[in-house]
């Protein structure tokens, strides 16, 4: 072959690789620029930035851009509004958990002293819905001082073929970067939920990459990355997820008791009527959650105000509303009783027929 051909040939072989190199990137940028999903995603970066930032976290630089879009759900655990002390009526759950996973956490070096002093990497809190799962997996995570992930299983998913199954790989390889973490997953049952023949195709590799990368945790013994779900459908959950989870807690309904500590908690900062009892009010709420109560306190409480709303143009339109509030009365037990009416009402049907059908076994 002469020289010129060989000049030639190396040429050629460099303006197509030009062209290549060229073509390629024009075509990643004309994806970028169509991508509906563009503006989102960049705020979430922006977002995740600033939040890492506040967390002291350095290093941003090695995060993937899979990573960042996580990390705009993670929460400072000083910004966790919700703490034990906000929390009534579950104190054997809470002393539990204290000692099986929050500890742990705090005092890594326990494990120095037994292999059976590492926190589980999975927790499931489960059962009907308002007795305060998410309020128990928040305040775990503040007590703890982890790093809280609020995962959002739409942010798993992406039109691109193969970007969930990355985005569900960056929600362990961030949580082990920003570690000691917690990954919370409310409505576990909807993302983990048993697996069918019938699944997708996509949804069936996520659940499978997942169990993968969480099996990595488990078997990494100086990882402190905690997987917390909550559900209020125990047996939706695939049965291999729940082997992961080997720390169950069952929050069920409050007792009459727990009812009185829940309302006292509620009702600690309100002006009550000295008619106004309690033990009454636990005994006639059979069957209420936390947030039952929570919604007869607020009924309540309301009624009173319905009495300084007639003129409503005034009450709006003052400059001076806290003189008009200085005259509210106390709550009395009628409110309680009317606000009771009203929620036995509107409250749904076989609520107890739940309640007993309701076994994790």
């Amino acid at each position: 072959m002469s020289e010129d051909i060989r000049r030639e040939l190396v040429f050629t072989i460099l303006r197509l690789g030009l062209v290549a190199t060229a073509s390629y990137f024009t075509v990643k940028w004309m994806m970028s620029a169509i991508d509906p999903t563009r503006k989102q995603k960049n705020k979430a970066k922006e977002r995740a930035e600033a939040t890492l930032k506040r967390l002291g976290i350095t290093g941003l630089k090695t995060l993937t851009e899979y990573e960042l879009t996580i990390a705009s759900q993670l929460v400072h655990p000083d910004e966790i509004e919700i703490s034990w002390d906000d929390i009534a009526g579950l104190d054997d759950i809470i002393d539990e958990l204290k000692a099986t996973v929050i500890l742990p956490i705090k005092v890594p070096n326990l494990y120095n002293y037994s292999k059976l002093h590492e926190a589980p990497k999975g927790v499931l809190l489960y059962g009907p819905p308002g007795v305060g799962k998410t309020m128990v997996a928040k305040a775990t995570a503040k007590e703890a001082g982890a790093r809280f992930i609020n995962l959002d299983i739409s942010a798993l998913t992406d039109k691109w073929y193969g970007e969930s199954q990355k985005l569900a790989a960056a929600v362990f390889t961030l949580a082990i970067k920003i570690q000691p973490c917690i990954i919370f997953i409310d409505e576990i049952d909807t993302f983990l939920r048993k697996r069918e023949t019938h699944d997708h195709e996509a949804t069936s590799m996520i659940k499978a990459q997942f169990m993968v990368l969480w099996d990595g945790l488990i078997t990494n013994k100086n990882c402190t990355v905690v997987v917390m779900g909550a559900t209020n459908r125990p047996h939706d959950v695939d049965f291999a997820i729940r082997r992961r989870m080997p720390a169950t807690f069952n929050i069920g309904l409050p007792s009459h008791e727990k009812r009185v500590q829940i309302l006292k908690l509620i009702l600690k900062n309100e002006t009550l009527d000295g008619d106004v009892d309690l033990e009454s009010l636990s005994l006639a709420t059979e069957n209420f959650s936390g947030s039952d109560l929570k919604e007869l306190c607020r009924l309540a409480a309301m009624l009173r105000v319905k009495e300084i709303t007639a003129n409503y143009a005034e009450l709006i339109s003052t400059s001076n509303t806290d003189s008009l509030f200085d005259t509210l009365r106390p709550i009395n037990m009628k409110d309680f009783t009317n606000a009771l009416d009203k929620i036995k009402r509107m409250k749904v049907n076989g609520t107890e027929q739940f309640i007993d059908n309701f076994n994790f076994d």
